[in-house]
């Protein structure tokens, strides 16, 4: 960046506080508003600055959530870029990391500049870069330049997937309400999260009740222990008091990726699928009752000709409905043996154990029989373009 760029970002962060309102895509949008005694903003960062003075009216943690929060809100910031509408914001959290000072956050939020600012409460603001983004987890991480401010520590992740009830909270910047707490509990899990406008599915996702909204996205949805069960989500709100998070087992596959490569490549088979229906059951004579119906292999993937689409139709209660195709039961990579009774199920199987030009065996149902074929995995296409 040359010294006017630098200069001018300066200019505008001395100025722009934190009021930042408006929504897009899970983020706050819009233009900083002034008060009635702002100061004068100065041309630059200063060269000694010790952040915000502690606020002496701060009462004490009277209890375990209150600890909590104290122990993580240090390590969460607010991010901030800067966009053709305005400024939009999110949240990121330090990722533990022993190689640098990196900031996690939702690939949504800094799309649109990779050099956005981010404001830890009790320090200011610091510049960051996005070292690397991945469209398809919608994970992204933001190295940040001047290093991170003594107290903000990395947050790990969770060793092991939390199960269902677990309680958590979740620290962000909804609406650039910096640091507000919500609590909830895990409300499901191995859900694919779809982003709205997208046509895929992000696979082993978190449910949360927890409540969650425009600006939390990219912010930890955190246990009780203080460990990172996910990455917040808001741009994927179905409605209320249903949240997602990416989880801490897609964060742990992707991250480090990110940081040393820049990318992270994802496999896929290359077909269209489906989940078992009552109607596919009745139209296939299956003798399962669940599984994943494949309606057609692209072409010219390794899996054409080996794995079978949907050949005909048949009518069952009034609706035409596929007949003929595979019903994958089981996937296996000589590791791991993973039942597939729903997508959501095969998704989690294809990101958390295989990449890119794996073999892996698949167990189908075809003409009433169970078979296990082997097929070569392929990558996922670049994203579409977002100019």
């Amino acid at each position: 960046m040359d010294e006017k760029a630098n200069i001018s970002r300066r200019r505008l962060l001395a100025g722009a506080g934190i009021a930042l309102s408006g929504a897009v895509a899970g983020c706050t949008l819009g233009t900083p508003q002034n008060t009635e005694e702002d100061a004068q903003g100065s041309d630059g960062f200063p060269s000694e600055f010790d952040g915000p003075p502690e606020n002496p009216e701060q009462p004490a943690a009277d209890s375990a959530l209150s600890t909590l929060y104290e122990d993580v809100v240090d390590s969460v910031a607010a991010v901030r870029i800067e966009a053709e509408q305005g400024t939009a914001s999110g949240t990121g959290w330090v990722y533990d990391h022993a190689s640098g000072d990196y900031v996690v956050t939702n690939e949504h939020v800094v799309r649109d500049n990779e050099s956005p600012f981010l404001w830890f409460d009790n320090t200011g603001w610091r510049e960051g870069t996005v070292v690397g983004t991945d469209f398809y987890s919608d994970l992204a991480v933001i190295d940040v330049l001047d290093g991170l401010p003594g107290e903000s520590t990395g947050l790990p992740l969770v060793e092991a997937p939390v199960p269902v009830g677990t309680e958590v909270v979740a620290i962000g910047n909804p609406f650039g309400l910096t640091g507000s707490f919500t609590t909830g509990i895990v409300s499901g899990r191995n859900r694919n999260i779809r982003l709205g406008g997208r046509t895929f599915s992000i696979a082993d996702g978190i449910q949360t009740d927890a409540a969650v909204n425009r600006g939390n996205s990219g912010g930890p949805l955190v246990t009780h222990e203080g460990t990172v069960a996910g990455v917040v989500n808001a741009g994927s709100q179905q409605g209320d008091n249903v949240g997602f998070a990416i989880s801490a087992r897609m964060t742990r596959r992707v991250v480090p990726d990110l940081i040393t490569e820049g990318e992270f490549e994802h496999s896929r088979m290359g077909v269209l699928l489906t989940d078992v229906t009552p109607e596919l059951i009745e139209a296939n004579d299956l003798p399962v009752t669940y599984g994943v119906y494949i309606d057609r292999v692209q072409d010219d993937v390794p899996a054409d000709g080996i794995l079978r689409g949907t050949t005909g139709q048949t009518r069952v209660r009034g609706r035409d409905v596929p007949t003929g195709g595979d019903v994958i039961v089981g996937l296996s990579n000589g590791d791991t043996e993973w039942a597939t009774p729903t997508t959501e199920r095969l998704s989690a199987f294809l990101a958390l154990y295989t990449e890119p030009g794996d073999s892996i065996g698949v167990d189908v149902v075809r003409g009433g029989e169970r078979q296990t074929v082997e097929i070569t995995l392929v990558e996922r296409p670049p994203p579409p373009s977002r100019a």
